[in-house]
């Protein structure tokens, strides 16, 4: 079964395959722009993406969103982190929360897969935000979100560490056990 992944990110398609290569399945990535709606949940994001793209790709496909939710700051950068981590990078998250004792956060990551109906996984991993950025691994909020239960951010984490507890990884797990029971 052959399954296509909507992403510029080889990173993440390389994950993917990870998961979903143990059930047969060969992922392969497409890169095709589509509109990202300005909503309030990322489920709404991936959902309004996965209609906007049904009639454009040919084979069962799937997308990733994924965000950076902050308690103290009413879950901002959340849908708008992509475009945060652009703009301000770690060093301006750490500036907003200069003064902030409360550093409670989430990484939330939605998969969404379109076989003719749409279908929505989600994974979620609570932490926190730390004082100064630490560690090279990983991309984006890495190197200043540390998960409960663990003194590492993810970005000191190897790959391997953090994809058994990611956000992503949680998504794909269960992405995968759906994939399992329901199609192959």
């Amino acid at each position: 079964m052959e399954i296509v992944f909507i992403t510029s990110n080889k990173g993440k398609v390389e994950e993917a395959q990870k998961y979903l290569g143990n059930l047969g399945v060969r992922v392969v990535q497409k890169k095709f722009e589509y509109p990202e709606i300005q909503a309030n949940e990322l489920e709404k994001v991936v959902e309004f993406a996965l209609n906007w793209l049904k009639n454009k790709i040919d084979k069962p496909f799937f997308i990733d969103d994924s965000g950076l939710f902050i308690e103290a700051l009413n879950g901002f950068p959340g849908v708008y982190s992509a475009y945060v981590y652009k703009t301000l990078g770690n060093d301006g998250i750490l500036k907003l929360m200069d003064e902030i004792e409360d550093r409670r956060a989430y990484f939330k990551s939605v998969i969404g897969y379109y076989d003719g109906k749409v279908h929505i996984f989600t994974g979620v991993v609570k932490g926190e935000i730390i004082f100064e950025k630490r560690g090279t691994m990983g991309f984006g909020f890495d190197p200043i979100f540390v998960p409960n239960g663990f003194k590492k951010t993810f970005a000191e984490m190897t790959t391997e560490e953090k994809n058994r507890i990611s956000h992503r990884g949680k998504a794909l797990r269960m992405f995968s056990k759906w994939l399992k029971e329901n199609l192959i």
